[in-house]
């Protein structure tokens, strides 16, 4: 089960989450004419069966209206670290989660048609479509419909989605699709003959032991819930305590693809059964083949939308330096997340309210990549050599370097290095060559190698999901020249950036010199005959012109403890559905 304990405790650097923490309650506030971007919000990161932070910040209730009028202060209701939010999207997973377990008991099969199990769904043109296509958003399904405004009620509404035509044949496309989830929520309550809060109650909430986790909160529970937007069409208000999502209000706040509501704590239990393969404190939910499933690509067709079985996948947009093709996660639209990394161990969820007052105040992305980046920064990258390595930083829209003294580079030389790449394709490390002084430089194509691994690149070199050492080799013309590794970056989304170790530059028979450490000359055995000097800069010259470093673990401050709920004693799923 999961315990709390401190970042520096479980072996990571506390200070990038702080930075972190920082960043989100910041945006919580106006920023020159600028709406906040939300209230209130709860971060909570996980990492090898810990909770290494808890925070809340902000409110879940500030505003009275859409335009942002502020209740009077003594009405404001803080965020607590147990405040419940409408999880709006991420409710697709426990679905998809319902989905296969039913594939696992046999009664539903991925490559199925749909309307094998559903017939109502054929209409259209739609019998061909599977349901992994469902589970995927490869369907060719629209992505949305106003069923709470054109269809009169429930079943109407149901069957306006079995009658909806594709926008395009089946797995030629992604396009992210409520209707898929609502579908595949239909297709459960008709195979089950129970109703999709009772099945996410009996089978995933009740044996993790989520006990505030589900549909429809019960009314008493309304102070601990986040309120969410003030909506005037259709006109309901301050939403708080009831689904935001329009359609599945309609559907009676019990849907496929909107009105879970849930807390930080609860989702981390959901993080770490999936970390452990499906079960959680004795209790199993799913299989680990299962699990493997669904955090498998099915969408390599499909470049930058890869998904597994309900989960997406590799989205660094919120993903943060979390983000590889294994890191598996989702977002709601009403400004929650969850980021599940299987290679570190780690998760990463935030829950805010960014719809409160209003949806059109702006994205909480950039939190939710803070939340991410923070964790993903504070895992230790141990050094190659030595204690220290060349760390290129964090930065958006920066370019770090790490120059060499002008070397007197002999012939048939070489440079030997290793590099530890973790970054977006568009933030690339570069190797660099300038024989004029630092005026001009020209990138220098080398190889890398990955274990029994070789690969050429052209001088620059920008990957995700390796997390290890690599080691790489340039070959140098002969004459004095400067070498460079140069880390730029763009304007948004980072991963865990770039380390430099073990910098060599080697001549022939083995003479050598390590740059990244005090020159010396290479050892020789006496009497042997020298074929080319190894490169050699004067007693006691610094060899770079920027100085290596690399972040340590060192503790900054405490764990907070947990702040416990007041005696509220309604359960999500117990109120009307």
């Amino acid at each position: 089960m999961l315990t709390d304990t401190t970042p520096a405790a479980a072996g990571l650097d506390p200070r990038p989450i702080q930075d972190a923490l920082t960043q989100i309650a910041g945006w919580e506030e106006p920023s020159g004419s600028s709406h906040p971007l939300y209230a209130g919000a709860v971060t909570l990161l996980g990492h090898d069966g810990h909770v290494v932070t808890r925070e809340a910040s902000g409110y879940s209730l500030r505003y009275a209206d859409g335009a942002g009028t502020e209740l009077p202060r003594e009405q404001w209701i803080p965020t607590r670290d147990d405040t419940i939010f409408d999880m709006a999207s991420v409710s697709k997973l426990f679905t998809s989660i319902l989905v296969v377990q039913q594939v696992e008991r046999g009664a539903i099969r991925l490559e199925e048609p749909v309307a094998s199990y559903l017939p109502a769904f054929a209409a259209q043109g739609k019998g061909a479509i599977t349901v992994r296509q469902l589970l995927t958003h490869t369907s060719g399904l629209k992505s949305w419909m106003p069923l709470y405004s054109a269809w009169p009620d429930k079943a109407s509404r149901i069957q306006a989605v079995m009658d909806v035509a594709p926008t395009s044949p089946p797995g030629t496309t992604y396009l992210y699709s409520d209707l898929n989830l609502i579908t595949l929520g239909a297709l459960l309550e008709r195979q089950t003959g129970q109703g999709l809060d009772q099945l996410v109650r009996e089978r995933i909430t009740t044996p993790l032991a989520m006990k505030d986790t589900g549909y429809n909160p019960d009314p008493s529970l309304k102070p601990w819930i986040a309120a969410t937007e003030f909506q005037a069409t259709p006109p309901r208000g301050m939403v708080w305590g009831e689904v935001h999502d329009e359609n599945a209000w309609s559907l009676g706040g019990v849907a496929g693809h909107a009105g879970i509501f849930s807390t930080a704590q609860d989702m981390a239990v959901l993080a770490q059964t999936m970390l452990n393969g499906g079960t959680y404190a004795g209790h199993r939910i799913l299989s680990a083949d299962s699990v493997r499933k669904m955090t498998t690509n099915y969408n390599t067709a499909f470049p930058g939308s890869s998904h597994g079985l309900g989960f997406e996948l590799d989205q660094r947009f919120y993903m943060g330096g979390l983000s590889s093709p294994s890191t598996a996660g989702h977002t709601g639209y009403t400004g929650t997340s969850i980021v599940i990394d299987s290679m570190s161990r780690s998760f990463a969820i935030v829950l805010s309210n960014r719809v409160h007052p209003s949806r059109s105040w702006g994205s909480n992305n950039p939190a939710r990549r803070a939340a991410a980046q923070g964790l993903a920064l504070a895992l230790a990258v141990k050094p190659r050599h030595g204690a220290t390595a060349w760390f290129g930083g964090s930065k958006d829209a920066t370019t770090a370097t790490l120059t060499t003294q002008p070397l007197p580079v002999p012939a048939k030389a070489s440079v030997d290095f290793d590099v530890f790449v973790d970054t977006e394709s568009s933030d690339p490390l570069t190797l660099e060559s300038s024989t004029d002084g630092g005026t001009t430089w020209k990138a220098m194509p080398f190889t890398v190698r990955d274990g029994s691994s070789v690969a050429q690149v052209d001088g620059a070199i920008a990957q995700s999901g390796a997390r290890r050492w690599l080691q790489a080799k340039a070959d140098l013309p002969p004459g004095a020249q400067q070498l460079r590794w140069r880390y730029t970056t763009d304007a948004t989304e980072l991963g865990r950036g770039v380390y430099v170790d073990g910098v060599k530059v080697a001549g022939r028979a083995g003479s050598s010199w390590t740059v990244s450490g005090t020159p010396r000359p290479s050892r020789r055995r006496a009497g042997r005959r020298r074929a080319d000097d190894g490169v050699c800069l004067p007693l006691g010259q610094p060899p770079f012109l920027d100085q290596p470093s690399v972040p340590s673990v060192s503790s900054i401050r405490t764990a907070r403890p947990r702040r416990r709920a007041s005696s509220r004693t309604a359960r999500l799923g117990s109120g009307r559905s």
